[in-house]
């Protein structure tokens, strides 16, 4: 059967073929789903999945390019409920199903209506217009021969087209029907190009763009909120941050991109969130840690960390190129020394028109071997990483495979399919599918890798795509460009091999939000009573345990602690200034007693004269001063403020304090008191007053001058009751103490014993002998010893002599402190004409008066600086602290911590949760 133009149907329906009537193209455009030349990624999902999976081709001698039925996956755009099957269909085979799409047709081209059409645009077209100029005009559509169902081709087989083509009326007639064609065929011609330029989906963008900022202006007067992403990703970054120890695990859906290091798992991100975004590296490993990326559509193309807010504008490079730095910066600071990779999330959101709605996580790329400069766990440790993802029941697996290697070098499929054995939430991407063709001797072997015959692996799709050339300066529109132009002239989709619907990185975007979408609304209302009846536990758990105290968390508790603490370092500045000056002295003298007694005073005291008495002593006291003293009394001041920082810390301890502070306080202390530096210049000025006040020998009154003999009468009591002490641990017990307490000597305390008699026989004999035994002195000793049957060194004979000799100064010092009480009046004389010399009273009161001098200067330097540089320290300590998340986890410890905190985070959860299911709710 013949039209006007001149065609048989069967040729005007063959629209690949180099000619055609319009009316025709017409019928099969309008009927048949016949697309013109359109970008791939264009299709529009429910057109593509026009037949069953298991359709087979009923015209064996028509080739591959000829099949457009392509396979139903799970990947197509899934519909809000699944179509219920018509009324016992469930025996029919596919013959019946394509004779009632037949059957349909045909009743459909027996419409007149359609026929009228068709023959009068055709015979009124070839009359005002020759063949080749309506050719000219047309898009060309050879390269989609293989677009056309088998069931198109196959229409000739089964209507009468002769019998059609007399039922239509004189060509006379219809001709006053026709239109002004010339304007058709500048449309025609318009519609070309514009097809052609891409212009449709420039355009769309825009509008899109638009509408949302006049929405996100707030025009149509409706209050700001969330959007249904935003609510769900808030909720993931709250479980990526909770410490999961009490029975709630996070099984909420996320989609999980893994792959080979290498493998082009960050490009492919890059290409659904539509940005570069990521760092770059040439073969070494740029991800170091798992980016979470949620992805949603808004005006302005941006993007912004989590705890950040900062917006980096991705349509400009300077933001771009320092938003891969910060990321960067983020992953290395995440590493912990010694590590090569972290399991700390970096949480990002992108925004822009267009981008499909879902949370991506891309984790460290999985590698077989450890190179230089990593650390030895690296490969378990991300294997480690991308398990605790995987494992995730509800988590959708995006396994991404290099395309321009050996499948068999591929180890990230073996781990997924140990992880989703039956692959009902994994898809497979297969990337770099450019270089795979030029490559590989057999483009088959690409073909069973996406129909899942190569991998022993499982998936729900299986979907192919090119990421650009390799070049790092190439843009996300130059990349979609090449993809586009890449499969449209792949013979990989000319001959059959891949279907329209399983490439380029717009279908994968589709289909990867919609598994994510189901998924969500699978599973979200189970996790939600998940935290439910985790919430009732440690409510329950709490009521039981601490029924009076309040639910206090980490950060609570650690502001309460910070309070309390404050409070006891300003107590510091209520101590009396006397309280100050009591204690310092008192210290003070306990660190430079033994000096005084040991290196000034007694060896003062074996001179023979008054005069080389003073002369000693002060040229020992002025070298003690230079050397020692200052630096003595600014530790004994820093002590002393210690001290009593602790004191007061240890009182209020008492009053209603909690001890789950104590680690947190001594930690705060000790810390301060290693910040804490004294200041230098005070030691210099320090020095000046000590030594004039050891200069000063005036006493000017009777008090002062009993108070030096007190003084001088305690300091040397006390030495002497430690002498004593001393020598009765030599010798042991005595007769009384052995007969009474059964205690016996043993063999060196014997030896000392008898060695002490013979040396008391000495001191009585000369009782104003030296301080030092002169060696015949020594030998007549241990003769006399051995006399006796007592074997004995001569080292052993200086050491007891030492002992007994300070015990006999001390006794005759004391004695003489005596008889100084009554010695003022010969000291305001200077001892003229008088026997009595009481140049160590004088000593002894220069020493006093430094001590009362320095305590004061001392004093004055801790309540005018000192103290408030202390509380100073400690508030930086605490402040620094407070931003230290774990130091607060270390310091703050306890089951009733733990359970305050993890009521915390599910109550959180829950209410994240419930929010967005009714977000959720609403959007259905």
């Amino acid at each position: 059967c013949f039209c006007f133009c001149g065609f048989s149907f069967r040729s005007m329906l063959r629209v690949g073929g180099k000619a055609g009537c319009m009316a025709c193209r017409n019928l099969v455009s309008t009927n048949m789903g016949v697309r013109f030349l359109v970008p791939l990624q264009k299709l529009h999902p429910l057109s593509r999945a026009i037949h069953h999976r298991y359709s087979g081709n009923a015209n064996p001698q028509r080739g591959p390019h000829r099949t457009a039925a392509r396979y139903f996956t799970s990947m197509s755009r899934l519909p809000m409920r699944p179509p219920k099957p018509p009324p016992g269909s469930g025996g029919r085979n596919y013959q019946q199903q394509r004779n009632f799409w037949v059957a349909r047709l045909a009743a459909r081209l027996l419409k007149l209506r359609y026929l009228f059409l068709g023959t009068a645009v055709g015979g009124g077209y070839t009359a005002k217009k020759t063949y080749d100029e309506w050719k000219d005009m047309l898009p060309d559509l050879s390269e989609y021969n293989w677009v056309i169902p088998d069931f198109v081709w196959e229409l000739s087989e089964q209507i009468d087209f002769d019998k059609l083509a007399k039922a239509l009326p004189e060509m006379e007639e219809i001709s006053k029907l026709l239109p002004d064609l010339d304007k058709i065929g500048e449309n025609f011609t318009f519609l070309k190009s514009l097809l052609s330029s891409g212009e449709l989906e420039k355009e769309n963008k825009e509008l899109r763009k638009v509408v949302l900022q006049k929405d996100d202006k707030g025009i149509h007067q409706r209050k700001v909120k969330k959007s249904l992403i935003d609510l769900y990703s808030e909720v993931l970054d709250i479980l990526s941050d909770y410490d999961a120890n009490y029975n709630t695990q996070d099984h909420l859906p996320r989609v999980v991109v893994v792959g080979d290091q290498s493998a082009g798992k960050t490009s492919v991100l890059e290409m659904i969130a539509q940005a570069r975004i990521f760092p770059r590296g040439s073969g070494e490993m740029m991800t170091r840690s798992p980016v979470k990326v949620t992805l949603s559509e808004g005006p302005h193309h941006v993007a912004i960390f989590k705890d950040s807010g900062r917006e980096f504008d991705l349509t400009k490079e300077e933001d771009l190129s320092a938003l891969r730095h910060e990321i960067e910066l983020r992953m290395r600071k995440s590493v912990k020394e010694g590590q090569t990779v972290s399991s700390e999330t970096i949480s990002l959101s992108v925004k822009g028109p267009g981008i499909q709605r879902m949370v991506l996580v891309d984790l460290p790329g999985v590698i077989s071997t450890v190179t230089t400069g990593m650390a030895s766990d690296t490969k378990e440790t991300i294997f480690s990483i991308s398990k605790a993802y995987m494992q995730n029941p509800n988590a959708i697996i995006l396994c991404i495979q290099d395309g321009s290697v050996d499948a068999e070098r591929s180890i990230v499929t073996d781990l997924v399919s140990q992880m989703d054995p039956q692959g009902k939430r994994t898809i497979f991407v297969l990337t770099k599918v450019d270089l795979a063709e030029k490559n590989l001797a057999s483009p088959s072997r690409i073909q069973q890798i996406v129909e899942g015959k190569l991998f022993p692996m499982k998936a729900l799709g299986y979907f192919a795509v090119v990421t650009g050339k390799g070049s790092t300066g190439e843009s996300i529109e130059s990349i979609k460009d090449y993809e586009e132009d890449f499969f449209q002239s792949s013979r990989l989709l000319r001959d059959g091999m891949l279907k329209a619907h399983q490439v380029t990185t717009k279908n994968l975007s589709l289909a990867v939000s919609d598994c994510f979408w189901k998924m969500v609304r699978e599973s979200v209302e189970q996790q939600a009573d998940v935290f439910k009846a985790s919430r009732f536990n440690l409510e329950t758990e709490w009521k039981n345990n601490y029924p009076r105290l309040r639910e206090l968390d980490r950060n609570e508790l650690y502001e309460k602690a910070k309070n309390e603490i404050l409070d006891e370092v300003i107590s510091l500045s209520q101590v009396t200034p006397q309280h100050w000056e009591a204690i310092l002295q008192k210290k003070l003298w306990e660190r430079v007693s033994t000096h005084v007694i040991e290196n000034i005073y007694l060896p003062a005291a074996q001179t023979m004269d008054s005069g080389t008495f003073n002369t000693t002593v002060d040229i020992k006291l002025k070298q003690w001063t230079d050397k020692q003293l200052p630096h003595k009394a600014l530790e004994v001041a820093w002590e002393t403020l210690q001290e009593e920082f602790a004191r007061f810390m240890a009182e209020y301890k008492g009053k209603d304090q909690d001890d789950i502070f104590d680690k947190l306080k001594e930690a705060v202390k000790d810390e301060s008191i290693k910040r804490h530096k004294w200041n230098e210049r005070a030691m210099d000025s320090l020095r000046v007053i000590q030594h004039n006040a050891l200069e000063d020998r005036s006493i000017t009154d009777k008090p002062q001058w009993d108070a030096a003999i007190q003084f001088m009468e305690e300091t040397l009591q006390s030495r002497l009751k430690d002498t004593e002490s001393v020598i009765r641990d030599m010798v042991g017990p005595d007769w009384k103490e052995r007969w009474l307490n059964w205690k016996n000597r043993t063999a060196d305390q014997h030896i000392r014993n008898e060695t002490k008699n013979e040396l008391d026989r000495l001191l009585k004999l000369h009782d104003d002998h030296t301080a030092y035994l002169a060696n015949d002195e020594v030998t007549t000793v241990r003769k006399n010893l051995e006399g006796r049957g007592v074997e004995v060194d001569p080292v052993l004979i200086k050491d007891t002599w030492h002992q007994l000799y300070r015990r006999h100064f001390l006794q005759k010092a004391l004695a003489h402190c005596n008889l100084c009480k009554r010695g003022f009046y010969y000291y305001q004389r200077h001892f003229v004409d008088s026997e009595l010399e009481c140049n160590d009273v004088v000593l002894f009161w220069r020493i006093q008066r430094m001590l009362v001098i320095t305590a004061n200067t001392l004093r004055q330097q801790l309540t005018n600086n000192e103290v408030r540089r202390m509380e100073k320290n400690v508030k930086e300590v605490l402040e620094d602290f407070g931003e230290d998340t774990e130091k607060k986890t270390q310091l703050i410890t306890g089951r009733r911590v733990q359970l305050a905190e993890d009521l915390k985070k599910v109550r959180e959860i829950q209410e994240k949760l419930e929010a967005f299911i009714e977000a959720l709710h609403k959007e259905k």
